[in-house]
């Protein structure tokens, strides 16, 4: 359809341009090549034939998971909670100057996360938590509260999580952690259960998760499910016998005291804190081995393998050694030929040992006969008068 278009008339003020001083350059065929974010979404759109609604749609969802990835905790609706969780009473009445004692992932409200919390969450928490206790919001108000002491402690956590040394310094005596290692299964929990392979799976899949983050091998095999083979099964126990930790227990050491420059004392303090560290992870690895082994011994895939075993055995010896009738037949039969070629060669043997021992016996008399003969002449030259 053709739409008529009326031009407007020139200005009275326009002249047309005077001609350019030098000459116009010739022109040159020059080679484009497509590029740029728009022939970059039409090339999109064509390998994966979409309409341009849901290209629309995909670019959406790839921005709100980067924004997820991204998060900087600044507008409360893209960092998922961190550092939102609820702050009691005791946790900000904490003493600044106790800071060993604190939860730090409590402290910056890390606590459903803990050693599982990235870097990227630690400084969102960080943020947040500043923003809510710094000093400076508190200037107007009367200080009838720990929001001064509560701030060291938020900055402490900080330095001690962001910091990969000291955090997981940290995380191998998390207090967390350790209320854990004290509530392990014993003996009498199991009592009348010994067979409830459920409760079994139920109690120590999660312990085992538990101590794989100390391995410094990886990977670190899982408790794993009741079907597993013989071979899965061994290779578990086999890992978790020779487990190599990295625990350490450096966050528990004494401090020298404060403005003390005897270096007796810094002596002193530093071999008892490198005794202590010694002695408890003697103590954390007694711990695990003791585990593996009440492990081992409710394990129900080692009852079922045993009695795999023994079933395999008893099979064996109820065809003796696992040959068929037929098998069984021919062996004895070529048992019994050897047998007899056995009894045979050894007749012959007998035979001609007797043999031998018949002509030695012959030329043995022989000879003992022509000595007597020899020695009664002998005699008779000697009796002979001369």
């Amino acid at each position: 359809m053709a739409i008529p278009v009326t031009l407007p008339s020139l200005p009275p003020t326009w002249t047309p341009p005077s001609e350019p001083a030098s000459s116009i350059s010739p022109f040159v065929q020059r080679r484009l090549i497509p590029a740029g974010a728009a022939y970059l979404a039409h090339i999109k759109r064509t390998l994966n034939n979409l309409t341009f609604d849901e290209h629309d749609e995909q670019l959406e969802e790839e921005r709100k998971r980067l924004e997820l990835l991204n998060a900087d905790g600044l507008n409360g609706e893209d960092d998922l909670g961190v550092g939102d969780e609820e702050e009691s009473p005791e946790l900000l009445l904490l003493d600044a100057k106790e800071w060993k004692k604190q939860d730090h992932y409590q402290v910056l409200g890390l606590s459903h996360l803990r050693f599982k919390a990235t870097p990227e969450q630690i400084k969102i928490a960080h943020r947040k938590k500043v923003l809510k206790h710094h000093p400076d919001k508190k200037a107007g108000a009367s200080h009838t509260t720990n929001d001064d002491a509560f701030f060291k402690c938020i900055q402490k956590a900080n330095e001690v999580l962001t910091n990969p040394e000291r955090r997981r310094q940290f995380d191998s005596v998390d207090p967390v952690c350790l209320s854990l290692e004290e509530d392990d299964p014993s003996a009498s929990d199991f009592k009348g259960q010994e067979k409830d392979t459920a409760l079994f799976f139920r109690t120590f899949a999660p312990i085992f998760e538990r101590e794989a983050r100390f391995s410094k091998k990886l990977p670190v095999p899982m408790l794993g499910e009741n079907e597993d083979s013989k071979e899965s099964v061994h290779a578990f126990y086999d890992f978790w016998y020779n487990f190599d930790s990295w625990r350490s227990f450096e966050y528990l050491d004494k401090e020298v005291n404060e403005g003390s420059d005897n270096r007796d004392d810094k002596r002193y303090t530093e071999k008892k804190n490198k005794s202590e560290r010694a002695r408890r992870k003697k103590e954390d690895i007694t711990r695990l081995r003791n585990l593996v082994d009440f492990t081992l011994n409710l394990d129900p895939r080692i009852r079922r393998i045993k009695q795999e075993e023994k079933e395999a055995r008893e099979a064996k010896k109820k065809t003796k050694g696992g040959m068929s009738a037929a098998e069984q037949k021919a062996k004895a039969e070529e048992d019994k030929r050897k047998a007899e070629e056995e009894a045979q060669r050894k007749e012959e043997e007998e035979k001609v040992a007797r043999a031998e021992a018949k002509k030695a016996k012959a030329a043995a008399a022989n000879a003992a006969k022509k000595a007597r003969r020899q020695q009664r002449a002998a005699d008779a030259d000697e009796v002979a008068p001369s």
